[in-house]
């Protein structure tokens, strides 16, 4: 019974760092900045910055980075588009 309750203890320690990694990621063709939940092969585009643990950081983070913000040919401004991977 002890050894259970020890294994339990130890798997829920362990279970945040099975939580999701979000990154910032820039289209090398469009220059647009994406956030995904994949680290992309480095063909498909520049990763900014460290992987963030919670969405919203890698949202609030891509605001203020400079190569997500400066003007392109596209537009202005900072557009979060949402990516997923299946």
């Amino acid at each position: 019974m002890t050894k259970l309750i020890v294994i339990a203890g130890l798997l829920a320690l362990a279970t945040p760092a099975m939580a999701d990694e979000y990154y910032i990621v820039q289209s090398p063709a469009t220059k647009r900045c994406t956030i995904v939940e994949k680290r992309p092969e480095p063909s498909l585009g520049l990763v900014i910055g460290a992987p963030f643990g919670v969405r919203v950081e890698a949202e609030n983070r891509m605001k203020t980075v400079k190569e997500c913000t400066e003007s392109t040919t596209t537009g202005s401004g900072v557009k979060i588009e949402e990516r997923r991977e299946r």
